[in-house]
């Protein structure tokens, strides 16, 4: 008996199948490793198997995994990467079928299974360096790794790029760089044939234990939940520094070679022309000894560290993250780092020896989480269409085996990031897999106080009390938008323990919140260094306490759902009281605005925008209080971040034709030559940070103005806020199928109309005034 999961192996969709018996404890394969490793220690390994078929199998499936990492080759062919990051609770294995790879006779299967140990990214957590191949059932049970598995260490590697938060002076945490010696290099070791008879054999270290078995584990398997990631091959567009050589414009396909000369030093840059996520690709012949360097930047500095316009090379030095390849003198050496790297520049630093280098080739593996782009958006402005596109290769660089902050500096999956990627990704391609993964790794990731890490999978514990909320709204996210009530009801104990560290909290004379603990992080630049709202640590912030109060009310209406009515009173009573109290000693009638302490020293839009979205302020209070949080800018100002929230509020407050004059930071980020967008104004750290991508959701959400209205997304609300636009059209994915739109401004004040929602999907369109039942098929009216 199997059990079958929907998946995506070499680019196509497939069944998963995985035997049932493998759900349990029935492993009949070891975790094993080299007998000479160090454990937890830095080191790159190969494991080889080589095995017999007599005849060429109709599917041959099987599980496979590794601390930290594999890449999997059979027949010297790579067939598949991982595993997807989790934890020790929940260790992840793929699922593929390598019948295609295999052939009559003799096979081989080969992974290269790396430990970064102590220099790990710290979205690595680890236990020791092993690996784990399972066949599926008895038929494929000779690829399961035991002793008769061949392994050796790799000793052409050293860690490099040791000090790149130093030199960047930023925070940067995925890993150190390859040094690759070309000489040590173990080439071919993938391929049949090869001679591994001075390999060791393979060191028994226990037998697997899926989750829910085992007293003794070291990793807890769990299946891959998300698909295999994408992989595409891409070529740089231009040189723009050549290092006093011809190029020849072939070279940047792959149709021409680079010859560098004996004895020179030399610098080549090279130019995606836009920001990806790729493992580059160097391949070599000859010049003995040579030695390249290749360092990755999003962008160029000047002299005063600046990146300034993001096109512009002259006068600008590169600096970031590298590795070094040292050749043998061997034809076509293919190097590649062991993990993806970010860039949109790529330097070429080159020293050869006493005889001539040829690069054969150069070009990068582009890779990502196959996110399928199904949601559409034109309208009269054509510029919106340069963001939409931004947008989604800023959501698409953010989206791997989690969702990443940032895939240069971190590759970390914070909740405040990944609750408005999650949107994107449901509104632009309906694809839920990574979210409900996302919401299980924070769900995993839960400490004794109730509150979930700030960002998960981490070997550091980081908590952010505020991410905690944002993990409860996430849940909310899902549950009004995708239809799985059995996936959302698990989480109801995890909701309440977070709305009960927060409850623990009030100050019981000012009613609310009091001091609290951990990083209280809101935005960055409007506070302080760390973007901690004031009154976080001393107590009373109306930021936190209006937040909380919103959260509240998200979290009555999944009780109430679940028919945990007294439960859902207790918050609703509860965010009522805690938005009374805050208005009454926050609220500032002469300003029209909530100050973010009791004191009223300092006023911001975050505390407007969650006085708004808490329905702290009445409809009148929160039109005025939005019109002077957009008109004053000597208030604590959102960056890219919190627009997000920004928009939800003007939305509530009735302002959401305010929308479309709001995106002037994403034109001016498209003017400055970004090719994705930032992590906050300059001077930024990160040029590709998924919270920027907001207007891929929001085009479809705020200017088309599609949203749910029902949980599972069983009804719809259409409230077009096109502000001075005069046509707007999307197609958007829903459960049911899929929606379109067309509004199209016409003369005397009318609205033209024009929508197809799938069956049996019903709800309301409303234009300013007026309100229309729509209902499943096409309808085209006026307004």
């Amino acid at each position: 008996m199997s059990m079958v999961f929907s998946g995506i192996f070499l680019g196509k969709t497939q069944e998963v199948v995985i035997n049932k018996q493998l759900l349990n404890r029935a492993w009949s394969a070891s975790w094993v490793t080299s007998p000479d490793a160090k454990q937890r220690e830095y080191g790159i390994y190969h494991f080889r198997k080589t095995f017999n078929l007599s005849h060429p199998p109709a599917k041959f499936w099987i599980h496979v995994t590794a601390d930290n990492r594999y890449r999997l080759f059979v027949n010297g062919s790579p067939v598949c990467a991982g595993p997807a990051r989790g934890d020790l609770f929940n260790w992840f294995y793929e699922s593929i079928d390598i019948a295609p790879y295999l052939r009559e006779g003799e096979n081989t299967l080969a992974a290269q299974v790396w430990n970064m140990g102590d220099l790990a990214p710290v979205g690595q957590i680890s236990n020791q360096t092993g690996f784990l191949l399972q066949g599926d059932t008895r038929e494929e049970k000779i690829a399961d790794t035991d002793p008769s598995w061949k392994v050796v260490q790799n000793m052409a590697y050293q860690p490099c790029a040791l000090d790149n938060m130093e030199r960047l002076k930023a925070y940067m945490v995925v890993g150190p760089g390859d040094a690759v010696e070309g000489k040590l290099y173990l080439w071919n070791w993938e391929k049949a044939g090869f001679d591994d008879h001075l390999w060791k054999n393979a060191k028994v270290i226990c037998k697997p234990q899926p989750v829910g078995y085992g007293t003794d584990n070291l990793w807890t398997l769990a299946p891959r939940s998300i698909p295999l990631l994408e992989e595409k091959r891409i070529f740089f567009s231009a040189v723009r520094k050549d290092g006093g050589l011809k190029i020849d414009p072939g070279f940047l396909t792959g149709k021409e070679t680079l010859a560098i000369p004996a004895n020179r030093r030399l610098s080549i840059l090279l130019d995606q022309s836009y920001h990806t996520v790729a493992y580059p690709e160097l391949v070599l012949s000859k010049g003995k000894g040579a030695e390249v360097k290749m360092t990755y930047a999003e962008a160029l500095f000047d002299s005063a560290g600046n990146k300034g316009n993001r096109n512009e090379t002259e006068g600008k030095k590169i600096k970031g993250n590298y590795d070094v390849f040292v050749t043998d003198g061997g034809e076509n050496r293919t190097f590649r780092p062991l993990w993806i790297r970010a860039y949109r520049y790529v330097q070429l630093d080159i020293t050869t020896q006493d005889r001539p280098l040829i690069i054969e080739g150069l070009r990068g593996i582009q890779t990502g989480y196959p996110l399928d782009l199904k949601a559409t958006f034109s309208s009269s402005d054509a510029s919106l269409e340069d963001i939409w596109k931004v947008g989604w290769r800023t959501a698409q660089n953010c989206a791997g085996e989690a969702y990443y902050d940032t895939p240069y500096y971190e590759q970390l999956q914070y909740t405040g990031d990944s609750r408005i990627q999650a949107l994107i990704s449901l509104y632009t391609t309906g694809d839920d897999r990574l979210m409900r993964k996302s919401i299980l790794d924070f769900y995993h990731s839960r400490t004794p106080e109730g509150l979930t890490q700030g960002r998960y999978p981490s070997n550091r514990l980081q908590i952010i009390p505020t991410f905690s909320l944002f993990w409860v709204s996430m849940v909310h996210d899902y549950w009004m938008h995708k239809r799985d009530e059995e996936f959302v009801k698990q989480f109801l104990p995890a909701i309440h323990e977070v709305m009960t560290w927060y409850e623990n909290r009030i100050d019981q004379r000012m009613k609310m919140l009091g001091p609290l603990t951990w990083w209280n992080f809101i935005d960055w630049d409007n506070f302080n260094d760390w973007g901690t709202a004031p009154g976080a640590e001393t107590g009373n912030s109306a930021i936190i306490s209006l937040q909380y109060a919103y959260t509240l009310r998200q979290a009555a209406d999944l009780f109430a759902h679940f028919e945990q009515e007294d439960m859902a009173d207790r918050y609703r009573e509860l965010a009522k009281k805690v938005c009374n109290h805050t208005y009454l000693r926050c609220y500032d009638e002469d300003k029209q605005l909530m100050a973010d302490t009791p004191e009223k020293t300092s006023y911001s839009q975050h505390a407007g925008i969650w006085a708004i979205l808490s329905d702290a302020v009445n409809a009148k209070e929160a039109s005025d209080m939005m019109k002077k949080m957009l008109e004053d800018k000597s208030i604590g100002q959102v960056t890219f971040f919190y627009r997000f929230y920004l928009t939800q509020a003007m939305k509530k407050a009735g302002m959401a034709d305010q929308y479309y004059k709001e995106l002037t930071p994403w034109r001016e980020m498209l003017k400055m030559g970004l090719t994705t967008f930032a992590e906050k104004p300059e001077p930024t750290r990160s040029d590709c940070h998924a919270w920027s991508a907001s207007p891929n959701y929001d085009f479809l959400a705020t200017i088309c103005g599609i949203m749910p209205d029902a949980p599972g997304f069983r009804k719809v609300l259409i409230r077009p806020a096109m502000g001075n636009l005069d046509e707007v059209r999307c197609t958007m994915p829903h459960p049911s199928g899929e929606i379109v739109v067309w509004f199209k401004k016409k003369p005397n004040d009318v609205l033209g109309v024009d929508i197809t929602l799938p069956l049996p999907l019903s709800g309301e369109l409303i234009w300013k005034d007026k309100t229309v039942r729509i209902h499943g098929g096409k309808q085209k009216f006026d307004l």
